[in-house]
């Protein structure tokens, strides 16, 4: 039978348009994660928090949702010298987004960067593509026999990290992969965005794609202002479904505290241009929370 996470493919390719949700770091820093401290840790220690921000993004309109895992590979988890946890703590990461969905609601795994540099990159102890798919391939296995609807392969920066935990997602299970990179916008006057690498918005959508994704697009970044340009550019290039979830504009930090550019009003403002650049998902990252998303979700809502 064909899994359930597929019906988000569909619909999307049905016209309907989808709310993903917000920040988590945002999120778990106000609830008092402390800088250093190891956000994947908090599935086993501080079960009911993050099975709240679950909670909380789905009553605010999400439609999906992903797992509190950005960091849940064992490359990750090693730094925290807690690697040997990693099948566990993404397992609790999927049971606690599960436990939070309403029926219509969707869970995601959240697959992130390893912090490891590829060869091309490093000064030394350079990681090799199959150790990168090695790592995610551990990670997608577990979020998958634990019940994830579908994988979020998200915020990367170099294409060989990318394609690797996307070919991994799609080895140990037939469920839908999206996958993101971070983009950053050169001033002008080049005035474009490019990931880490130099890859334009074009060459991500169709390398990604190439890799198997069904799902491409953007996520973190400066904010809804150049998620616009990038999906435009992306829609140019291909007609598979695509997917934004912009930061809340740029980050200020004040002393020891960092808050983000834009409220929840401003930043949805954006939102129906983005909608009409070509994004059939849509929803937010760091310095947003279920404000942001509900407003996000009104104007998605209204589209419909």
């Amino acid at each position: 039978m064909k899994a359930r996470g597929w019906e988000v493919v569909d619909r999307v390719r049905a016209g309907e348009r989808l709310v993903f949700d917000g920040g988590y770091g945002t999120m778990l820093f106000a609830a008092g994660l402390l800088n250093g401290a190891c956000p994947e840790l908090w599935n086993d220690t501080h079960a009911d928090v993050v099975r709240g921000i679950h909670r909380a993004y789905f009553e605010a309109g999400s439609d999906i949702v992903e797992t509190n895992t950005f960091g849940g590979t064992r490359l990750k988890l090693d730094e925290y010298r807690i690697g040997d946890r990693t099948a566990e703590l993404n397992a609790r990461g999927v049971a606690l987004a599960r436990a939070a969905a309403p029926a219509r609601g969707y869970v995601a795994g959240s697959i992130g960067p390893t912090s490891r540099l590829p060869a091309e990159y490093a000064l030394d102890a350079p990681t090799t593509d199959e150790e990168y798919y090695e790592t995610f391939r551990e990670q997608a296995q577990a979020m998958a026999e634990a019940g994830v609807d579908l994988f979020a392969v998200e915020t990367m920066m170099f294409p060989q990290e990318a394609v690797a935990a996307v070919r991994a997602c799609k080895a140990v299970a037939d469920l839908p992969v999206m996958a993101t990179m971070f983009f950053q916008y050169e001033e002008p006057p080049n005035d474009r965005d490019r990931t880490m690498w130099g890859e334009s918005p074009a060459e991500v959508a169709k390398n990604l794609l190439a890799a198997g994704a069904d799902v491409v697009g953007m996520n973190c970044g400066r904010g809804p202002d150049r998620a616009i340009a990038i999906i435009r550019e992306m829609r140019q290039v291909t007609e598979a479904p695509l997917v934004a979830y912009p930061n809340a504009g740029l980050p200020i930090t004040t002393g020891d505290s960092v808050t983000y550019e834009l409220g929840p009003e401003e930043m949805a403002r954006d939102y129906p241009a983005l909608l009409d650049a070509g994004a059939s998902i849509v929803g937010a990252c760091c310095g947003s929370d279920p404000r942001h998303v509900r407003r996000i979700a009104e104007v998605v809502r209204r589209r419909k």
